[in-house]
C-alpha cells in the first residue's frame, strides 16, 4: 500500500532527493526547492536541472511583487515580502516571511533574505549569501557572494566575498569558504 503524499501550501511532497530519477521517469517536469540552507538548495537545483527538470517559481499570494521585477526560475516569496520596482531576484532565492528587497536591488542565484530583514534601495548581494533575520542592510550597498550576514546586523558599507558579518553596525568577524555544491 502505497501512503499519500504529504500536503503543504505549493502541492504535494512526491519524495526526497533520492527519488528525483524516478519522478522524472513519472512525468513530473517541475520541481520547487525551498530549504533554507543556500549551498544544499543550490546543490539540489543542479541534480534537478540535470536531470531535466524544470524550476517552478512559487509567490505567496501576500507577498506584493512590482510588474517592473524580475523573479528568477526556482525561487520562493513567501507571505508578507515585498520586492519593489526595478529590483532582480536571481534564481534559486527564497525571500522570506515579511522581508523587503527594495527598489533596483539585484540578488545573485541562491540567495536567502530571512525573515523581517529590509534590503534599502541599489542593494547589490552575491550568489549564495544569507541575510539573517531582521537584518538591515543600508542603500548602495555590495554585499559579496557567499557570505552570512547575523540577525539584527546593520549594513552600512560593503561586505566582501564569504565574510561574516554581525552587529551595529555589522563588522566582518571571519572569513568562509566558497560554498561547494
Amino acid at each position: 500500500m502505497n501512503p499519500q503524499p504529504r500536503q503543504t501550501a505549493a502541492g504535494p511532497v512526491l519524495g526526497s532527493s533520492e527519488k528525483l530519477a524516478e519522478l522524472k521517469l513519472q512525468g513530473i517536469t517541475h520541481i520547487l526547492i525551498a530549504i533554507g540552507d543556500n549551498a544544499v538548495r543550490l546543490g539540489l537545483a543542479q541534480r534537478a536541472l540535470a536531470l531535466g527538470f524544470e524550476l517552478a517559481t512559487a509567490i505567496h499570494p501576500r507577498a506584493t511583487v512590482a510588474q517592473s521585477a524580475t523573479i528568477g526560475a526556482g525561487s520562493v516569496l513567501m507571505a508578507g515580502s515585498v520586492v519593489n520596482p526595478g529590483a532582480s531576484i536571481g534564481s534559486n532565492c527564497i525571500i522570506n516571511t515579511c522581508s523587503c528587497v527594495d527598489h533596483d536591488c539585484e540578488l545573485g542565484e541562491g540567495v536567502h533574505i530571512c525573515p523581517g530583514a529590509h534590503l534599502a534601495g541599489h542593494v547589490q548581494v552575491g550568489a549564495g549569501t544569507m541575510i539573517g533575520v531582521g537584518a538591515a542592510v543600508r542603500d548602495q550597498v555590495r554585499i559579496g557572494k557567499g557570505c552570512i550576514i547575523g540577525a539584527g546586523a546593520a549594513v552600512v558599507c560593503d561586505i566582501p566575498d564569504y565574510s561574516v558579518a554581525v552587529g551595529v553596525p555589522a563588522r566582518v568577524v571571519r572569513q568562509v569558504g566558497p560554498i561547494i555544491v
